[in-house]
């Protein structure tokens, strides 16, 4: 039987690949790019929804990437076995839901939309499912939030630091990984939404600062007061969004997660590691 990955070459991939490598099924993992396959892992080339080759005895299928793009292709997907399903969406399902920004309501909105037929696909192929919906993820260099702002700071040697007081909590990688190889192995997490975030909730200014601390170059710190943050939100109209968030709780409860996968996210303490490559 096959392990069936797609997003393997995601920040969440990036952790779980190797930890699918050393048990006992082999695991197929698709690109669009052509990778040299390793011990344990085969890579196929391909793309959802309509480009996924031809896999035969899947016994557990892992997505890490779009949810609606995944869901596209199971449902038409021929899978002969039951497979069991793991797929990532998002806490903004929750957190955009009554977002000030239509853009955002409607990216609430599609995710909850794509959870649901997802839970509806699986269902038709007798599949038990669980879906994860992580908070702000890092921990691999390859995010697209804490990251660029670390790679920008190292190039310009300033470090923007935003007064926000929103509640953050920053889940690593390498943690949802294991949350997903648990959720796997658990039944009991069959037919569930997890929630799950970092192992310690702080401001978001307070995050940033921990990033600047983490960074392997010095930077000059620019503090962007409260004043000014208001000013931008009203003018910039495409900071509208997310300067209003700064002052909003994008946290998760982790307590049915721990309680169903035995999982205890790190709390939140970078190194230059997380951002992926050393600017000079």
């Amino acid at each position: 039987m096959t392990v069936l990955l797609f997003g393997g070459s995601s920040q969440i991939g990036h952790y779980l690949l190797p930890l699918l490598a050393a048990r006992d099924e082999p695991v197929v993992a698709l690109s669009r790019e052509a990778r040299a396959s390793v011990p344990g892992v085969t890579w196929l080339n391909g793309h959802l929804p309509d480009g996924v080759p031809a896999i035969e005895d899947v016994s557990a299928i892992f997505s890490m990437g779009p949810l609606q793009r995944f869901v596209s292709w199971l449902n038409q997907a021929a899978l002969l076995h039951a497979p069991r399903v793991i797929a990532f969406s998002s806490m903004s399902a929750e957190s955009k839901r009554a977002s000030e920004v239509p853009a955002e309501r409607d990216l609430s909105q599609l995710l909850r939309d794509s959870e649901a037929a997802l839970a509806e696909a699986c269902a038709r192929h007798g599949s038990a499912w669980t879906v994860l919906r992580p908070t702000l993820v890092y921990g691999a260099g390859l995010d697209k939030s804490l990251t660029p702002i670390a790679h920008r700071a190292m190039r310009l040697r300033v470090f923007p630091l935003p007064a926000g007081q929103g509640m953050r909590q920053p889940v690593h990688a390498q943690d949802l990984a294991r949350a997903a190889l648990a959720a796997l192995d658990n039944p009991v997490a069959a037919g569930r939404i997890l929630a799950i975030g970092g192992g310690e909730r702080l401001t978001a200014g307070e995050m940033f600062a921990r990033v600047r601390a983490s960074l392997p170059v010095d930077t000059l710190p620019l503090p962007l007061p409260a004043w000014l943050l208001r000013m931008a939100r009203r003018g910039v109209g495409k900071l509208r969004g997310p300067l209003s968030r700064l002052e909003a709780d994008l946290i998760a409860d982790n307590t049915e997660m721990t309680r169903l996968l035995g999982i205890q996210p790190r709390p939140f303490r970078p190194d230059a590691e997380c951002w992926g490559r050393r600017l000079g």
